[in-house]
């Protein structure tokens, strides 16, 4: 995400920090190439001119110029003023005070409008809602079954009427549905085309006279970048949304999107798409991409996914095991598929402070990897996976035949599974009594 924009910016910034002492030629000098590290990432040249000059206008100042670290001021204010320019506070969805909650989601075709449909009622859902998905897309062949799939995957009923009946009359029959049945939140799928044309917005516009919506949210593909403002300030300017959807964010390089929408349209990002999945996406938050964009991780989200993936129970249990050295193969795949539920592993560990997309750049992970490790562990029976030193040569080929790998794959797996048991109990015993360190007394590791 970003990577392109996040190594262009850092390598601007980078000159700052070589230098002990700044003069206010030698900001203009670096916002210059900051301006052109933006317009690379195809952020809208309005939004850049007023970035680098709200930047400059603070950089040049006495405050700054005469600091001891006039370079991590500088930072500290592109960060600043990135937040700023992706609306400062974190937008989030308006819920009617008298249900249900409305929400109506509209943008080209292929933006991917139907699965972010059920990809935000999923996420609502966890919060105790009770969702509903209305089918109103009648044009595109199979949009009505793509969004119940998505629906029975999410476990959110959909209502739908064919594709006979005009989407007006099926939002306004849908919104009805879901006040007769107890449904407190609606999620209108409507129809998109390849571009903006009247017939769109006519149907868009009656839907939003006979439904009321409480939210209309522009779904717009982030990696089309300076094409994605356009339709956004085209679809603002004739329905008035109330928010924007950015999706695909995973694969955008540029950041152009992401930076610009707000600026030009006035209204706020409130969800970014990261992935195919239906739990790949999150809540827009201005200062936590900030940080991100200049590699400085978000910690906050990593914390906040972990939460989500992670059984508190399941977690003490494994902590108390670590301790007491009774670690299980059981327990080590639990703890690859609480991981797993957390989301693309690259992500995760872009989020971490100073592993920039730049730091990553010669780096993978090798999700294949892990399933392969799942795949030998499942072969084993409770018993080898209780106690692997019962696992002998015969086992270990029939450990390999059952999963498809090699007896290498199966020896290294054990090997590795050792020496982490091995590490835990270092660990443990230093809790316990203490290390000694060169120079130092005794050192007490805590235990809680």
């Amino acid at each position: 995400m970003f990577q392109s924009l996040t190594d262009k910016l850092m390598g601007a910034l980078k000159r700052f920090r070589n230098k002990g002492k700044l003069t206010e030629a030698d900001v203009r000098e670096g916002m210059r190439e900051v301006k052109l590290a933006l317009l690379e990432a195809d952020v809208n040249f309005k939004v850049v001119r007023e970035f680098v000059n709200a930047v400059t206008e603070r950089a040049v100042g006495s405050a700054v110029l005469e600091s001891l670290l006039p370079a991590q001021q500088i930072v500290k204010i592109v960060h600043e003023e990135l937040i700023k320019l992706m609306g400062g506070e974190s937008p989030k969805l308006e819920i009617s005070p008298k249900p249900p909650t409305v929400v109506m989601l509209v943008g080209l075709q292929g933006a991917g409008k139907t699965t972010h449909c059920g990809k935000i009622a999923a996420m609502y859902q966890k919060k105790g809602k009770r969702p509903l998905l209305v089918a109103c897309d009648v044009y595109r062949p199979a949009a009505i079954d793509q969004l119940h799939i998505v629906g029975e995957s999410a476990g959110i009923p959909v209502f739908s009427m064919g594709n006979k009946v005009s989407p007006p009359d099926i939002a306004k029959a849908g919104v009805e549905h879901a006040k007769k049945n107890g449904y407190d939140m609606v999620f209108i799928d409507t129809a998109g085309r390849l571009h903006i044309d009247e017939a769109l917005m006519e149907e868009l516009h009656k839907i939003k006279k006979l439904t009321d919506p409480t939210e209309i949210l522009l779904t717009v593909d982030a990696m089309t970048g300076q094409d994605a403002v356009n339709v956004a300030k085209s679809f603002n300017d004739l329905l008035d949304i109330s928010g924007v959807v950015l999706t695909k964010l995973d694969g955008d390089t540029r950041g152009g999107a992401a930076l610009s929408v707000r600026y030009i349209t006035g209204k706020p990002i409130k969800f970014i798409g990261t992935g195919e999945k239906l739990d790949m996406i999150e809540l827009f938050h201005p200062d936590r991409m900030a940080s991100r964009i200049l590699g400085m991780g978000d910690v906050l989200s990593l914390i906040e996914k972990a939460e989500q993936a992670y059984d508190q129970k399941q977690a003490a249990e494994l902590e108390q095991k670590m301790r007491e050295a009774s670690f299980t193969l059981d327990d080590f795949l639990t703890q690859m598929k609480q991981l797993k539920k957390m989301g693309n592993l690259e992500q995760l560990v872009s989020m971490i402070p100073g592993m920039s997309a730049g730091a990553m750049k010669d780096m993978t992970v090798d999700e294949r990897q892990m399933a392969h490790t799942e795949a030998i562990i499942l072969s084993m029976t409770p018993a080898e996976r209780f106690n692997p030193s019962v696992i002998n040569g015969s086992r270990r080929r029939r450990i390999a035949a059952g999963c498809g790998q090699t007896v290498e794959d199966v020896n290294k797996l054990l090997r590795q599974f050792e020496q982490m048991k091995k590490m835990m109990k270092q660990f443990s015993s230093m809790g316990k009594r203490g290390m000694k360190l060169p120079g130092m007394g005794r050192v007490k590791f805590p235990t809680n």
